[in-house]
């Protein structure tokens, strides 16, 4: 009985080769995208899940209160995690990590490594990184000592053993020993670095007496609990905790503490805290509802084009059922049919989802899947869902068609009920709702990312080099040999631009009232040439300028946000007010208009910028456009003359600070495929209902020929009908598209409205797309010779 099934189905198959290519397609197409999101969305829920102990590790983070504002910081002070392992019993383990940058020098090999983690001694008791050679109990234990990841290990040692060896670290060639070698750090890990250096290294050589400053903040500190250990009874015991630790030195600073446990899993997805690596919970759910979206519409594409080929089938019914076959076993003849198509687009797209998986990685922006083969697991889950698919989007068709009077079939006047076309109707209107909701929602995010690329941030980020001297003793040399170069236009040195990031000062600033108001200001340490080389806007005051001698120990210039948050009406009322910052004191000598220093998802925060040459490594060289590439080995060669001992590397600001909005521009560009995929698998649904109706009112549009009806006027009358269908979609889909879109947009402080004419061009779109898809079955039907839809009644 399978055999006769099987051939049967093939043969029916091979008969109809457009439409089972079709069917093929939209499935294939469907399902490989599904299948593409599914690994997608399991990478993203699977951030630190490889840590054995996951349920148990809690990142330590804290909100810190000042008179201004309150801080919410994923980081810690540098005495809370020791402290806390010594109070506290149920705590197993507590592990420290804090990011830095070296020189690493062997031999005549030489890299910035600008990926360095420094790390507690107890990093590999409490996570799981793999060791390959070393001991993990020991292999951070001492001053100086590192541990490397097999691709670092590799890049200084060869096929050597690096255990033992020695690295030469920063400008001074501190020798390292390498006591460890570890297995790649996972894609999907938070805690990432090129090479692991031990934390005592920077708490009793670097930065002496660092575990004893509760008010030094810098290090993320993890948690691993005993089993059976309650985080919420732990986290009610840490105020008191604070009070005795450090009670006094909040009071006397006036920023007070609190403390959080946030689960270690839940942190990429669901923490609202800055972290280096951060996921997005909502675009999780939006591309699982896109998968599902998908899924179905080729599903619905199925059954319409199914369906479609009732008709040429009517007859073929008939005969069977007058020669004995039972209802039954047409039913299930035609559910195995659609099984069968079901599995032949598995195939398919196991293929192709194998091919698409680097181009899908680079959409993603990271080894998402080593290819479908890599996750075997899910072959199990796509090969039952594919037979779940062929058995409901078979039984429908498989109903109708077994369903057939033969009498009435073989008199060729079949037709089907008026409940068999609305629901033909309503899975075509809920495909092309689901296509328009998804054009809409492209069209914002595009709408987004161009506001957001195209905003005026308030600074100059054209053409603009950045070199990290990295502090090097020769840096203002390297500035200032720079300045006589042809395509330079000017230069400045500065700890920070724009989206770099920057370290947040304990500082007093005169308020209103004449008071001295506590607060924790962004600070950028940077040059008399600083405000003009990136073309800032000074508001009320002057700038920093070498007239002035107290402007390198007395002056500061703040933004209009810090203005602001010190009561004042005005910019010009804050010129001459006093400040207290890092053992600086002096008075406010101007004003700068706020720019967008951080990302358009965070408001301009307050900053404050002093004259500090000890302090300043990037150096900022403004050049022209057209000389560009000269300019830029002119640089090398001053580079290899002036710092000779440091690897020469840049990059150019605009594409820099444009990296903060990698993550929206993938997530634009996910979608934006994604959506062109189910608009395309809607179309095939289209054509199939297209098809079907053509089928339906073959001997309609015969008569209507030979009485004189145009083509043009026939194409009119079958697409008429279609485009009351997508009317209906596109006001079913606009209201729940706006109401998710705008959703969306409130993760940005600065963000575009939602235009109506993004609603006409999602319907012009539609429209066109759907006669597009009508009338090139319309247009064949009007043409036929009205001879052959007639000769036979």
């Amino acid at each position: 009985m399978l055999k006769n099934y099987l051939k049967i189905a093939f043969r029916n198959l091979w008969k109809h080769k457009v439409f089972s290519f079709l069917n093929v397609m939209g499935l294939t197409v469907g399902m490989s995208a599904c299948f593409l999101i599914f690994m997608y969305v399991s990478f993203e829920l699977s951030y630190d899940a490889f840590h054995t102990k996951g349920d148990r590790i809690y990142r330590l983070v804290t909100d810190i209160k000042t008179p201004s504002e309150t801080i919410n910081t994923s980081v810690t002070s540098w005495a809370f995690a020791p402290a806390i392992k010594a109070d506290f019993p149920e705590v197993e383990a507590v592990t420290r990590v804090s990011s830095g940058s070296f020189l690493v020098r062997k031999g005549d090999i030489k890299f910035q490594e600008d990926k360095t983690l420094f790390a507690d001694s107890t990093l590999f008791k409490v996570f799981d990184f793999k060791m390959i050679a070393g001991d993990p109990k020991t292999a951070l234990k001492d001053q100086l000592s590192i541990v490397l990841p097999q691709k670092t290990a590799k890049k200084y040692f060869g096929d050597a053993d690096p255990i033992g060896q020695t690295l030469l670290l920063s400008g001074d060639g501190l020798p390292a020993k390498v006591t460890g070698v570890i297995e790649d750090i996972p894609e999907n890990s938070q805690i990432k670095g090129e090479m692991i250096v031990s934390m005592v290294s920077m708490t009793q050589r670097f930065n002496k007496g660092l575990d004893d400053q509760w008010g030094n903040f810098g290090a993320i500190t993890y948690l691993l609990l005993k089993p059976g250990t309650s985080a919420t009874a732990l986290e009610k015991k840490l105020p008191a905790f604070l009070q005795n630790r450090a009670g006094k030195t909040m009071k006397e600073s006036q920023m007070y503490y609190k403390l959080f446990l946030e689960p270690m899993r839940d942190v990429y997805l669901h923490s609202t805290r800055d972290s280096e690596e951060r996921g997005s919970m909502n675009n999780v759910y939006i591309f699982s509802a896109v998968a599902v979206f998908i899924l179905l519409i080729a599903c619905i594409n199925f059954i319409n084009l199914t369906t479609a080929r009732s008709v040429e089938r009517a007859k073929e019914v008939g005969v069977r059922k007058v020669v004995g076959a039972r209802k039954s076993l047409l039913a299930t003849q035609f559910i195995a049919e659609s099984v069968l198509l079901c599995l032949i687009a598995f195939v398919f797209s196991v293929v192709l989802s194998a091919v698409v998986a680097p181009l899908f990685n680079d959409l993603a922006g990271k080894t998402v899947t080593t290819g479908i083969f890599g996750n075997v697991a899910f072959l199990p889950v796509m090969f039952l869902a594919a037979v779940l698919i062929g058995v409901l989007a078979g039984s429908y068709p498989a109903v109708v068609l077994s369903s057939f009077e033969p009498v009435v079939v073989l008199k060729g006047r079949f037709t089907t009920s008026v409940k068999g076309i609305l629901l033909r109707k309503g899975l075509v209107t809920l495909q092309f709702a689901i296509s328009i909701a998804l054009i809409i929602a492209t069209i914002i995010v595009y709408t987004q990312m161009n506001f957001m690329r195209n905003r005026d941030l308030g600074f100059n980020k054209e053409q603009m080099v950045i070199v990290n001297t990295e502090g090097d003793p020769n840096k203002e040399s390297f500035r200032q040999s720079l300045m006589n170069l042809a395509g330079v236009k000017s230069t400045s040195a500065s700890s920070s631009v724009p989206g770099s990031g920057n370290p947040g000062a304990y500082s007093e600033i005169e308020n209103k009232s004449g008071d001295l108001q506590i607060a924790n200001l962004d600070l950028y340490f940077v040059d008399f040439d600083y405000i003009p080389n990136f073309g800032l806007k000074m508001v009320a005051g002057r700038p920093f300028s070498r007239e002035f001698g107290t402007d390198t120990t007395q002056a500061m210039v703040m933004n209009e946000a810090a203005v602001k948050l010190f009561g004042y009406s005005s910019p010009e009322q804050a010129i001459g007010r006093r400040f207290r910052q890092w053992g600086r004191e002096g008075k406010i000598v101007g004003v700068i208009k706020d720019f967008h220093f951080r990302s358009l998802q965070e408001t301009i925060k307050p900053l404050t910028m002093r004259i500090e040459p000890n302090g300043t490594q990037l150096v900022a060289v403004k050049v022209e456009g057209s000389k560009v590439r000269g300019v830029l080995a002119a640089m090398e060669d001053k580079w290899k003359s002036v710092i000779p001992n440091r690897p020469f590397s840049y990059y150019f600001l605009d594409e820099f600070f444009d990296r903060q909005y990698r993550a929206e521009e993938r997530f634009e560009k996910l979608f934006f495929n994604f959506a062109v995929l189910a608009i395309f698998i809607s179309c095939l649904g289209l054509l199939g209902l297209a098809s079907y109706s053509t089928m339906q009112r073959t001997k309609e549009i015969g008569v209507r020929k030979v009485m004189g009806a145009s083509v043009g006027s026939i194409v009119g009358l079958l697409s008429r009908d279609f485009l009351k269908l997508v009317v209906l979609a596109f006001v079913i889909a606009s209201p729940i598209a706006y109401y998710g879109m705008n959703k969306w947009l409130q993760s940005f402080a600065y963000r575009t409205d939602i235009y109506l004419w993004i609603f006409a061009v999602a319907a012009g779109l539609s429209f066109a797309i759907a006669f597009l898809t009508v009338s090139f079955q319309s247009i064949k039907a009007a043409l036929m010779n009205p001879v052959k839809s007639l000769r036979s009644e």
